[in-house]
């Protein structure tokens, strides 16, 4: 077996449920950083510079809801760090991406896949070298983001998954942006045969969205605004 390149490391933020994904180039320290949260960027610059990474991008699966993104208060430690956003987010960035658009760091790639339905914006982004992927809202551990707000429809969120994520080789393993039962990573064919919602037809999964009577989210608020101005905020 070939060493992987890759550096990687999941960090969690309890309050909000939020995985952070921290990624690196193991030649050059060119690093990205997927879905940071403001109030754990102290912990995520720590570790940064622990490993000597030289962090390049600061990557958001989607126009949050439930926490304000870290990108705005990284880029204003590391300049050189430029903010990444789905091209149909809605949102400001330094940098956006269209479906099949690539994002290199070091001596890694990964590729942008257009996944709405949660928001207009969700992306998932895959490392197919290492056979990773990091699916933001669009697909969670045995669930999947919600659909009732925020340009969400459930229909749309059905075909992105299956279309653009189920599509993919069965060992890939998936990395979700939420967790809330303790569990940290699936893969594709875990998710075909377990996922509860999505291995549904279309219309039963458009009825089991249309009928979760989610509360609102608390934090919707302050979060959508101040992430809507995505790295780019004074």
């Amino acid at each position: 077996m070939t060493k992987s390149n890759l550096i990687f490391r999941q960090l969690f933020d309890k309050d909000t449920s939020t995985y952070t994904y921290l990624l690196g180039c193991a030649e050059t320290k060119a690093a990205i950083i997927i879905d940071p949260v403001l109030e754990c960027v102290e912990r995520d610059l720590k570790l940064v510079n622990e490993l000597e990474l030289n962090l390049i991008y600061g990557v958001n699966t989607h126009v949050h809801a439930d926490h304000i993104t870290g990108t705005g208060q990284i880029k204003k430690s590391l300049p050189n760090c430029k903010s990444v956003l789905g091209a149909n987010s809605g949102g400001k960035a330094d940098l956006y991406l269209k479906d099949g658009d690539k994002l290199s760091f070091g001596n890694l790639t990964m590729e942008c896949r257009s996944t709405p339905g949660h928001t207009n914006g969700c992306s998932t982004y895959i490392l197919h070298d290492q056979r990773v992927v990091f699916t933001g809202d669009a697909l969670l551990i045995r669930g999947c983001g919600r659909t009732d707000f925020q340009q969400g429809c459930a229909k749309t969120l059905y075909h992105s998954v299956h279309s653009k994520i189920f599509s993919l080789p069965s060992d890939y393993k998936l990395y979700p942006a939420h967790d809330y039962k303790g569990m940290s990573v699936t893969t594709v064919g875990e998710e075909k045969v377990y996922n509860p919602r999505l291995t549904k037809t279309v219309d039963e999964f458009v009825q089991i969205m249309d009928n979760l009577n989610l509360a609102y989210p608390k934090r919707i608020d302050a979060s959508v605004p101040a992430n809507l101005l995505c790295g780019i905020q004074d």
